[in-house]
């Protein structure tokens, strides 16, 4: 076998703390390597061009290159050394920048665990072998999990683009979040107005189907050829006779059940509609406090609707959907405040969450838009806002920020000095981040033209003094201690990830942090592409950001979506997982710890069951390599007998 080695300086990011013409000179000692060399930047076009070049003139049969992170770059050499006309898996990167340049400054020693990485990557590649991908067919149909604004958007892009889209939204109605919102910053302008016309085009789209009320219950196959399986919740209501006319709504005598909606603020009949610019806009009855349905009397709504829709006797149904590609858009919830029993814990009607806050600014909302205190129904004069209640605080569990409360906290109190002038707004933060476009501005305009009151420190009690609230806590830039008597308390509560993320995360076999946001598969080069192929994320699902970051990211999403089906077929990658049946002793230990479902149960002629890897399924992993007793699993491209070549070269 002849092989070359390239060595890259990467400017000085690797020719500082290594010498790589010492390196260059070790390797032409390794065996069956013929040429080596360092150059200043082997991913620049004139490097990849001398690669090449000498991949030619040497008639090398396989290439190795020293030089930054294969993350970066890998797919770069290999596109390199393939137009030279070797197999792309013949070339092995050894990571001389993050692993020895970036972290240590000793020169030699540095060099020293340089020329042990390219030996460990000469020394496998000489045990590589070509490996050829197949091609599979391209179902262009596209999933959308998740009705807020990032699903909406990404769901239109794809529709936009010729796409059937497949819409999965687990609530009644699509809007999300958003659609509870009364304004939205820094423009304040109004959050249905812009969010009503994508929800009716999402309706009115023939090429977008819609699952409301509906979840996902199992996910299988792989990129281009998913089989997702979806559970169409029992409505007690069918839906395509149902008009929307609300006449159930009004006759139904059970008006004591929980408003989800408007977050508790007030009461809902038993069968309702969550706010009139729903979509769909159909009824649905709420199974536990049905009079119906719980005590066997009732049935009012069933005598009074006019479309005949009511059907008592609905379960729950299963329909399969094939798909291509998958985009996950599942939002967030809001942070549970009654962990913080010095705030009230929700002992307090009037201290409240932001999202409620929302609704009672909200003309649609249960007071209709006049800002009233839920105890009493009176006008507050003096209101006081707390920020990061359940952000930036480890000792709830979740010490990250959550980017828009120092946001919509100053949109909230501006909103308030429009509907009250004589209101008092006080807001006690730890920090001010506003670091989006005109945010700062916005921030600096909440103080400057509507005299918040802004109070920097942390609120260390409430509690009630007669029919007002005590706000306690201390001014940490006048260095005095605050007491302010308050008629109404808002949380800026956080954001945290949805309730079932994770289990939808190992449904769909993408990973998630341990506060439950999905992983993108690079932060920078790869921020809405998972771990698993021909899934993407849009929205605050994969950590907390604003509703343009949300919409950019349900676009982008969008264009991955139209890129993979660009194509009539896609390449496997041939990177995975071979069961040798003469090995496999058939305990099915691999077909457990599979985290992609990729391997089954094969029948032989005799009978016989022996494990089989399904290539198009398989990501690569190499668990099943791991847990094997006999070793019969071996994952291509990093077998075992490659792995302790390497563990040879570099103990030696």
């Amino acid at each position: 076998m002849r092989i070359g080695v390239f060595i890259c300086k990467c400017g000085t990011n690797i020719a500082n703390t290594v010498d790589t013409e010492a390196v260059a000179r070790k390797a032409l000692e390794y065996p069956d390597v013929v040429y080596a060399t360092d150059y200043m930047y082997t991913c620049s076009e004139p490097g990849q061009e001398e690669i090449r070049e000498a991949i030619i003139k040497n008639r090398l049969q396989g290439v190795v290159v020293a030089a930054c992170t294969p993350h970066m770059h890998e797919p770069t050499f290999r596109r390199a050394v393939e137009k030279a006309g070797l197999n792309r898996y013949m070339f092995e990167q050894a990571n001389i920048r993050e692993h020895v340049s970036w972290v240590n400054k000793d020169r030699e020693s540095n060099t020293i665990k340089a020329m042990d990485l390219v030996h460990m990557a000469v020394e496998k590649l000489r045990l590589n072998q070509p490996l050829f991908s197949s091609k599979v067919p391209i179902n262009k149909r596209v999933l959308v999990i998740g009705g807020g604004i990032a699903g909406i958007q990404a769901a239109m892009d794809c529709s936009d683009g010729g796409l059937d889209v497949v819409m999965v939204e687990r609530e009644t109605t699509i809007g999300g979040k958003m659609a509870k919102l009364d304004k939205t910053f820094p423009t304040i302008d109004c959050s249905s107005c812009i969010l009503g016309p994508k929800m009716v085009d999402i309706s009115q789209k023939e090429n977008i189907s819609l699952h409301a009320y509906s979840e996902i219950e199992s996910v299988s196959g792989y990129i281009g050829n998913f089989e997702v399986k979806i559970r169409k919740k029992a409505t007690y209501v069918d839906w395509n006779a149902c008009t929307g006319c609300g006449e159930c709504t009004q006759k139904c005598p059970s008006k004591k059940t929980y408003d989800k909606f408007n977050e508790g603020l007030g009461s809902t009949t038993a069968i309702n509609i969550p706010f009139p610019q729903a979509i769909p806009k159909r009824a649905r009855i709420n199974a536990e406090s049905c009079l119906y349905l719980t005590k066997g009397k009732c049935k009012k709504c069933e005598k009074v609707c006019p479309a005949d829709a009511i059907r008592f006797d609905m379960e729950d149904e299963i329909i399969t959907e094939d798909v291509g590609a998958i985009v996950v858009a599942t939002g967030y919830d809001m942070f549970d405040y009654s962990v913080y029993g010095e705030y009230g814990g929700g002992r307090y009607p009037d201290v409240i969450t932001s999202l409620q806050y929302e609704r009672i600014l909200s003309a649609s909302g249960p007071y209709g838009g006049h800002i009233v205190r839920p105890s009493d129904g009176k006008e507050p004069r003096n209101i006081v806002f707390l920020s990061c209640v359940g952000s930036r605080d480890a000792s709830v569990g979740r010490p990250y920020c959550s980017g828009v409360c120092c946001m919509y906290i100053a949109k909230q109190a501006i909103i308030t000095r429009d509907h009250l002038p004589d209101c008092n707004c006080y807001v006690s933060y730890m920090d001010i981040r506003s670091p989006g476009k005109n945010y700062d501005e916005f921030i600096r305009r909440a103080q400057e033209e509507y005299g918040i009151n802004y109070i920097r420190g942390r609120v260390g009690k409430i509690y009630p003094k007669d029919d007002r609230l005590i706000v306690q806590g201390v001014d940490t830039l006048m260095g005095v201690q605050m007491d302010i008597e308050a008629d109404l308390v808002v949380l800026a509560t956080g954001l945290e990830a949805s309730e079932g993320a994770r289990e939808l995360a190992e449904k769909l076999r993408i990973s998630y942090d341990q506060y439950g946001w999905y992983m993108e598969s690079h932060p920078k080069l790869r921020p809405v592409e998972t771990n698993t192929a021909g899934v993407y994320l849009a929205g605050v699902c994969q950590g907390p950001k604003d509703i343009p970051a949300s919409v950019a990211q349900g676009s982008a999403a969008a264009a991955k979506v139209q890129i993979l089906f660009s194509r009539d077929t896609i390449e496997t990658d041939p990177q995975v997982a071979l069961v040798n049946e003469r090995v496999c002793i058939s305990c099915g230990k691999c077909i457990e710890v599979c985290p992609f479902g990729a391997i089954q149960w094969k029948t032989l002629r005799d009978g016989s069951q022996k494990a089989e890897v399904l290539p198009t399924v398989c990501q690569g992993c190499g668990l099943c390599n791991a847990t094997c007793p006999p070793k019969a699993v071996q994952l291509q491209h990093c077998t075992d007998d490659q792995i302790l070549a390497e563990v040879n070269a570099v103990c030696e």
